[in-house]
């Protein structure tokens, strides 16, 4: 067992220290290894140093979110992203595409392992660098750190387009119409819509800690919901209520199972989203302290409450309503549960209010994750108005990312109308995410590679190699599925129009965004006689960023010789370790400009 601990899992903190050359270690050094610069930076969050890529974002050795983000808060920020009201009305559409409730459910299962494998994923990304938040912008950044900037500018590009919750905000603003039994005009749903958002906004811009609080009471509640509705569903099976016959649908379990490959597609895809959160507090890492050990531990417990109660709900759902009822309903599944097991009245509209109160926790923990997603897109550079995105003033929280946030949610809840086109728009948030998980299950090995070029210790947590395949696989499958036609042709899909339509535009958009690149990173400056250098800058509140910098060709060469590989003023400089092929600088960071 101790074998295996040290090749799957966490080795000792002595072992993952003991480096064969030790002043590569040392916090500060630069070591260039072929065509890349590697600085060794240590957080203060309690993590090992971490060994990247020097034109990334600099390591914040004091995280200016503060370091609030405990066991508890790890294990509700992943559980408030993924229940929100999905679980309450994916299973009916689960079922309708699968056509039987044996394989419906074998799909929740598959859904789990598959968020399993891209959490070990997600956790050996963290044991490289345990002192940047941000999850997968980091991760990109430091697997293809070649072209220079490419990758950063391209993820940046499509978070900023599609960073926008409009349809968690819709859904609460139903629910919360359906309390009273109402049915909205379309202007009367997008204002409540707006102000469940902005009410959200209002609670997590003036405080992280307090934001945290509610976050995890909240998730609470989302726990104690499902629990609820998982043991009203073992009772259904004991018999012990008005629901008749509650074995039926578990009888002949795999009759009507589908043979269209649309159908099964879409099923997956369904599922493998319904399963999206296992990752959201990967978004925090710099504000958790022993920031791997605790991830390890906590987003696992949070996946697997979230795996059992799921299957269970979806249990529950199959044993009180009738296949066929599901099937055709418009109703979510957990509506017709609780119509069947309770009755129509005070039990409905209560469960109306759970889901609504599910959909905000969702809206909260999306605005604190993507928040510092943003973040560290801006803290890469290459965004413009850097200390709009960086700065933490005034309140000690990410303003700049959270106004993105809400400005984009609120015209993305205006602008489209009900339908095809809201459809349309929901879609194309998804499917870019496929195309970056993809590159990350593939970059892990190149980032293996290159550590194991510079002879660094083995990380804290290391995937099995089964698990990265296997999101690989699955990634590739969710970039190939969408493309295969549905049953009615190409206007047989979710959308009146051709039903690949949104995945045809999300590679539209990654492609304006690599010309866009092009055109500033190297077009634009050659035409104009400059080149493009990344800068260290540490703003009025501490927060510590890159800033790309015009340098004239004049001045390039003199740049170059006072600037280190990570945009820092150069004061000493050791020399060339020729016997190891690796060149190593050890800089003290001059604070070279304040922004305010």
């Amino acid at each position: 067992m101790a074998h295996f601990r040290r090749k799957f899992g966490f080795g000792s903190k002595d072992e993952a220290h003991d480096v064969s050359d030790r002043h590569l270690s040392v916090p500060g050094a630069v070591i260039t290894k072929g065509n890349l610069d590697y600085v060794v930076d240590q957080g203060g969050n309690n993590s090992l140093p971490s060994y990247q890529e020097a034109s990334g974002a600099p390591v914040e050795t004091s995280s200016p979110l503060g370091l609030d983000v405990g066991p508890v808060t790890i294990i509700f920020l992943n559980i408030s992203k993924m229940v929100g009201t999905g679980v309450y009305s994916t299973p009916a559409s689960i079922l309708k595409n699968t056509g039987s409730v044996g394989l419906s459910l074998i799909y929740w299962l598959l859904g789990f392992l598959n968020a399993g494998s891209s959490l070990a994923m997600y956790l050996e990304y963290a044991s490289y660098f345990p002192n940047r938040s941000g999850s997968e912008v980091v991760y990109l950044e430091q697997a293809y750190p070649r072209p220079k900037y490419f990758w950063p500018t391209t993820f940046a590009l499509q978070t900023v387009l599609l960073s926008f919750s409009s349809s968690n905000a819709i859904v609460m603003a139903q629910y919360l119409y359906r309390i009273n039994g109402t049915s909205p005009s379309a202007w009367s749903l997008k204002g409540v819509a707006i102000a469940c958002y902005t009410v959200a906004f209002l609670f997590v811009v003036f405080h992280t800690k307090y934001s945290y609080w509610l976050s995890n009471s909240i998730g609470i509640v989302k726990v104690v919901t499902l629990v609820f509705v998982a043991i009203t569903g073992l009772v259904v099976l004991g018999g012990h209520t008005r629901v008749k016959n509650p074995l039926a649908n578990f009888h002949d379990s795999f009759a009507g199972t589908t043979d269209s490959g649309y159908g099964l597609v879409n099923a997956m895809v369904k599922i493998i989203f319904s399963y999206q959160g296992y990752e959201n507090a990967f978004n925090v890492v710099n504000e958790v302290r022993n920031p791997v050990k605790s991830l390890k531990i906590n987003a696992s417990i949070s996946l697997l409450i979230v795996a059992i109660l799921y299957m269970l709900a979806n249990i529950a759902f199959f044993a009180a309503v009738p296949k066929v009822e599901l099937e055709k309903s418009s109703q979510v599944a957990a509506s017709l549960f609780f119509q069947h097991v309770f009755g129509s009245g005070g039990a409905a509209k209560g469960l109306n209010f759970l889901i609504a109160l599910s959909a905000f926790g969702n809206l909260l923990v999306v605005l604190i994750g993507q928040s510092r997603l943003i973040r560290e897109c801006g803290r890469q550079g290459v965004l413009p108005w850097t200390s709009f995105w960086v700065s933490t003033k005034p309140f000690g929280t990410p303003l700049g990312p959270y106004l993105l946030k809400w400005s984009l949610t609120l015209l993305m809840i205006l602008a489209p109308p009900a339908g095809d086109a809201f459809n349309f728009v929901v879609d194309l948030a998804n499917y870019p995410a496929a195309f970056f998980y993809f590159l990350m299950a593939t970059g892990i090995y190149v980032v293996r590679y290159r550590r194991k070029q510079l002879h660094l210790p083995r990380s804290e947590f290391r995937a099995w190699d089964v698990a990265i395949v296997s999101t690989l696989v699955v990634n590739l499958f969710l970039l190939i599925g969408p493309w295969y036609p549905p049953i009615g042709g190409a206007t047989g899909g979710d959308v009146s129009f051709w039903y690949a339509t949104y995945v045809a535009t999300s590679i539209g958009i990654l492609l304006a965004c690599g010309v866009y690149y092009y055109l500033w990173i190297h077009a634009i400056p050659r035409w104009r006689g400059y080149r493009i250098r990344h800068e260290t800058v540490v703003l009025n509140g501490g927060e510590v960023t890159h800033q790309l910098v015009k340098v004239k060709l004049s001045k390039l060469k003199e740049w170059d010789r006072t600037h280190n590989a990570a945009g820092a003023e150069l004061k000493s400089q050791n020399t060339q370790d020729d016997s190891s092929g690796i060149i190593e600088s050890t800089v003290e960071d001059k604070q070279l400009s304040k922004a305010t």
